[in-house]
């Protein structure tokens, strides 16, 4: 029975590394870009997911949103900035914020969480450890990713 469960163990572990090893290995050489639109319809690209105070009021949408409504007259698309932290106040002019912290670490912590939560329950089965983990590695990984970002 103690073989069974490490090796139920181990296939868990096996199928966690294997996938956040590919889903780096597909990522790595990608940039992501999103739209940013704040509640004055002004829109703009960015390249990271940042905290923006919450006067401005932002909604974040994919890349092919921009070219899907470039051509509604409701929103107001504004030059990409150099430097993606920021935003557009009301009257339009961009605000550099450059303490705005970039919430990008979640992914890594939940894949690291959940490896290390399954390693640690291998005895009582991979599932409970690992979900526990990701939870926890989630958010801890926002929380480093927050304030690691230049």
């Amino acid at each position: 029975m103690r073989i069974l469960k490490a090796a139920a163990g181990l296939s868990c572990l096996a199928v966690i590394c294997g996938g956040s090893l590919a889903s780096t290995a597909a990522s790595a050489d990608t940039v992501t870009t999103e739209v940013v639109c704040n509640r004055f319809d002004q829109c703009w690209r960015v390249h990271h997911h940042y905290t923006y105070p919450d006067s401005v009021g932002v909604v974040y949408h994919d890349a092919d949103w921009w070219e899907t409504n470039k051509a509604d007259t409701r929103y107001h698309f504004r030059a990409d900035p150099d430097n993606d932290r920021g935003y557009y106040d009301e009257a339009g002019t961009w605000r550099r914020d450059p303490g705005a912290r970039a919430v990008a670490g979640a992914g890594g912590g939940a894949v690291a969480g959940a490896i290390i939560g399954c390693v640690v329950t291998i005895a009582i089965g991979c599932a409970p450890g690992a979900a526990t983990g990701a939870a926890i590695g989630a958010g801890a990984g926002a929380a480093t990713g927050a304030a690691t970002t230049p």
